[in-house]
């Protein structure tokens, strides 16, 4: 491991304290009143910051910390300028969506994040050909990558809407859909299979299986993105192409699975016991949300889940804080990026409990949106599980005070 690669996960994790903090915010403001603060643009500073401060920002270290395991004792100082810049700019971001919205300061700090991917991509491709190993692990990077560039799309078709005052529904939520879709089920999900792969590849537990899934996955991720658009389901194609990949998804996830059961004595005896619990957590809200996913082929249903808030939001906490957040933790407990004592793992229990109860509250309120009824007090237990959550990653990063004294570049 890296020096670097431990002192920049450090951030990493002030900077998803910092995602909660502005979470904490956001619920009050919906339980309470805070006049002080736009709503809307305190979600989008959230919801950027998650994406690029948090998510991109440890996938960036995580990916550099592969080629240099590779032997590429150059990763850091070639990649070291990129982090950087990305991290900037993801403070910049969150200021400025916070302060305007989406504006001529947010939306240029966006397309230079862009740009910054674009010239990560370039040059990690390059470098990941230099390897002659993991093949199947280069293909789930270069693929992640690829669904990077490809999400962009949605970015830029998303600001043409505007600029153009162009005020379609469909055009503008296809838009954010298609962005989220190929950033989530794509680059983030992509990166994690790949990192996964890759520790089974270094405790010697291979399968021909392993190209067979990634291929699955990769050919699915394209047709899965007209599940999150149900208008454009009318067209029977399209919809026969939506109801294959969910299929596909499925399939490729219980063969990787079985893998894993199969190895399973192997696997424990390599991992750190916190981090293991951590991957099958992980683990268990993929499943959930792909078994979710199938579901809501069925017209009616993705239609209703769509309508509701509380259900969307739901969504994307499963998504984003279930999957790959847990995940990330579980990478960087695994690889020693943090040290593990008991305020540590507390912190990491507050944390996860902190998990289900969002998810949970929101479910409870979504149903009940669906019947048309309003439960007492949700917003306001919202807001005490935006706490939890907050206090819980708090909890882990005080935990290293020691360490981060020692925070110099």
């Amino acid at each position: 491991m890296h020096k670097l690669s431990e002192k920049f996960i450090r951030i990493s994790l002030i900077n998803l304290n910092i995602v909660a903090l502005l979470g904490v915010i956001l619920r009050y403001k919906i339980a309470f009143a805070l006049p002080i603060i736009s709503q809307k643009n305190f979600l989008h500073s959230h919801s950027h910051f998650s994406f690029y401060g948090w998510i991109s920002q440890t996938l960036f270290i995580f990916l550099v910390e592969y080629l240099y395991r590779k032997g590429n004792n150059e990763a850091y100082k070639k990649y070291f300028k990129l982090i950087v810049a990305n991290l900037i700019v993801a403070y910049l971001m969150m200021v400025s969506f916070a302060l305007q919205g989406y504006g001529f300061f947010s939306v240029t700090f966006s397309t230079l994040s862009i740009i910054i991917s674009y010239l990560f991509a370039t040059l990690y491709f390059k470098d990941l050909n230099l390897i002659s190993t993991d093949n199947v692990v280069k293909n789930w990077f270069k693929s992640a990558l690829l669904f990077n560039i490809i999400s962009s799309i949605g970015t830029f078709f998303l600001a043409y809407l505007m600029l153009n005052k162009i005020n379609h529904l469909n055009w503008y939520l296809g838009a954010i859909y298609f962005f989220l879709h190929f950033q989530y089920n794509g680059w983030f999900f992509f990166v994690i299979m790949g990192l996964f792969t890759s520790k089974l590849l270094e405790i010697n537990i291979y399968q021909s299986k392993f190209n067979t899934i990634f291929i699955m996955f990769f050919l699915s991720c394209f047709g899965a993105y007209f599940l999150s658009v149900p208008w454009l389901n009318e067209y029977l194609a399209i919809h026969i192409w939506a109801i294959i990949s969910s299929v596909m998804q499925l399939i490729a996830i219980s063969m990787f699975l079985v893998i894993v059961f199969k190895n399973l004595e192997i696997i424990k005896a390599k991992l750190n016991k916190v981090a293991g619990i951590l991957f099958a957590l992980s683990a268990i809200a993929l499943l959930i949300k792909l078994i979710l996913q199938f579901i809501s082929v069925y017209p009616p249903i993705s239609k209703i889940a769509l309508s509701f808030r509380p259900i969307v939001i739901g969504y994307l906490h499963l998504v984003l804080l279930g999957i790959i957040t847990v995940f990330l933790l579980a990478y960087i407990v695994n690889s020693g990026f943090i040290k593990l004592n008991k305020l540590t793992i507390a912190g990491i229990i507050v944390f996860i409990f902190g998990i289900l109860y969002n998810e949970i509250l929101l479910l409870v309120q979504g149903v009940a949106a669906m019947q048309y009824e309003y439960v007492k007090h949700t917003n306001e237990l919202l807001f005490s599980a935006a706490l939890v959550l907050f206090f819980g990653i708090f909890t882990i990063i005080i935990s290293q005070t020691k360490s981060l004294k020692n925070l110099k570049f």
